[in-house]
């Protein structure tokens, strides 16, 4: 059993309901025998019992020991907060807006001879309903800028002209309004992803019944014309299912000679490991049969000279063997990627896909990290082979001069060398995404996304004619209020000047 101090009582030691006569005459045996332990055992009780009451009989006697206190934890209980306590909270956060509930609980404690006043769950209320009742307050009247942004929230950055995000995205060449709009990645698009434009589509059939618009025709030629059309789409239908489940039965026998092939790949790959093991065993035999021969006397070495003659030509033979394997492999390896390819390509070739996007557009986005202010969009005749220079060309000329951070991805275009000396001549810092993590740069994504659903509700047939929807799209863009927590439904421009008024004041 865990014993007491003296002079304090752990509220978490548990000790077993004693009577006024043990504790009596645990205490009298121990004044009288100076032993606590073997008073204990004539007590019936453990030592700490005698611990846990001595502090009462030392200051009460004997008739400390026959008053049973409540076992019952003592907590003290947080008086309500008041309105001078709500006002210190609100002053205190004011000015250290960093701060999480607990560290301002703690931090009034402090003020208050480290009483706990006040606890972090009733400042997580303050704050939350002092927030509520806040009213959105006008940039133009107020200062410094930005003061009521929530630390809760992303930051972004505090002035315009200071931070901006950049991606690029691809759109295809034509585009439809009744077709659904491609959307891509530039990476898809240069690994060549099925498209649903195709400009190349013959014109739907026409309905038969299209044979009674025509008023040249009598009532039997119509019913004659309408007949032959019936009966042939018919026998098309028919021959499309026929060719449709052969093709069904091509795939799965491609499938299936392609799911053999990796599993004999996988056998192959298996013995070749059996066979490397083995290689490696003679070449660590033979290299311990070399090191004895050196340790041994000349004399020694001439006695065993036939047999390491004969080592020697068996090495020669293993080695010999050995290219002949390696030799083989090689052969095998070509054989099983010409297989392979020949297998993709029937699978590709029944494969029922749109038609690949073999020509686009590239978009060039960039877009103010504080005001969500959209500064252009060039557009990149070259498509998917856009380069750094062409990039690096149209940011000089949209990107403000006093630019300081510029957050891109890792696209080849933003690591190239152009790029990062374009960076260094704007004095400006490249803030590069973690791999897999888009959402560092989601401002510039969430653009790309408004924009082509935008985009998918246009029509197009040339760049010169995306050029002029794009130059629309961003009058849209800037003029139109935003959901964003930060704009508070002001259009990015209106944000823009604000902010500018409010840097000026």
């Amino acid at each position: 059993m865990k014993t007491a101090t003296p002079t304090q009582t752990p509220s978490h030691v548990y000790f077993r309901p004693t009577t006024v006569g043990q504790r009596e005459l645990l205490f009298n045996i121990a004044e009288q025998t100076g032993n606590v332990s073997e008073a204990a055992r004539c007590a019936h009780v453990g030592r700490g019992t005698y611990y846990h009451w001595r502090s009462r009989h030392e200051s009460d006697g004997k008739a400390g020991l026959a008053v049973e206190r409540s076992r019952a934890p003592h907590h003290t209980r947080i008086p309500p907060a008041s309105a001078e306590l709500r006002a210190e909270v609100l002053a205190y956060h004011a000015d250290h807006p960093g701060e999480g509930y607990r560290s301002i609980a703690n931090e009034i404690g402090k003020a208050h001879d480290w009483q706990k006043v006040i606890s972090y769950t009733k400042v997580g209320e303050i704050l939350l309903a002092q927030r509520a009742t806040q009213p959105v307050p006008d940039l133009a009247s107020t200062a410094p800028a930005v003061t009521f942004r929530s630390p809760e929230v992303a930051v972004h950055a505090p002035q315009p002209n200071q931070t901006a995000n950049i991606d690029l995205c691809v759109v295809p060449l034509t585009h439809d309004e009744a077709q659904a709009l491609v959307s891509v990645s530039l990476s898809e698009a240069l690994a060549g992803v099925p498209s649903t434009v195709n400009e190349n589509n013959p014109p739907p059939p026409a309905c038969p019944g299209q044979v009674f618009e025509e008023s040249t025709l009598s009532y039997r030629e119509q019913m004659q014309a309408y007949a032959e059309q019936r009966t042939a789409k018919r026998h098309a239908k028919g021959q499309r299912k026929h060719r449709r489940r052969q093709k069904q039965v091509e795939r799965a026998d491609a499938r299936a000679q392609s799911d053999e092939l990796r599993l004999q790949r996988r056998r192959q790959r298996l013995q070749r490991q059996q066979e490397d093991l083995a290689w490696k065993t003679k070449r660590l035999a033979r290299q311990d049969a070399q090191r004895a021969d050196r340790q041994r006397s000349k004399q020694q070495r001439r006695e065993r000279r036939a047999e390491r003659r004969a080592r020697d030509l068996q090495w020669k033979a293993d080695k010999a063997e050995r290219q002949v394997q390696h030799r083989q492999r090689q052969t095998e390896d070509a054989t099983w990627r010409q297989t392979r390819q020949a297998i993709r390509e029937k699978l590709v070739a029944l494969t029922d896909a749109a038609p690949l996007v073999t020509v686009w557009l590239a978009i060039l986005v960039v877009v103010d990290n504080g005001t969500r202010r959209c500064l252009g969009v060039p557009l990149f005749t070259a498509g998917v082979h856009v380069t750094a220079e062409m990039v690096v060309s149209a940011l000089r000329a949209i990107c403000p001069p006093d630019l300081e951070f510029l957050i891109s991805d890792n696209g080849a275009q933003f690591i190239a060398d152009a790029f990062a000396q374009f960076l260094r001549d704007q004095e400006c810092l490249h803030v590069r995404i973690a791999p897999r993590r888009p959402c560092t740069n989601g401002i510039a994504e969430r653009f790309v996304r408004t924009l082509k659903e935008w985009l998918a509700t246009r029509s197009w047939n040339s760049p010169q004619e995306l050029e002029a929807l794009l130059a629309e799209f961003l009058l849209y863009y800037n003029d139109r209020p935003h959901q964003g927590a930060e704009l508070h439904g002001l259009s990015p421009n209106e944000f823009a000047r604000r902010l500018i008024n409010c840097s000026t004041c």
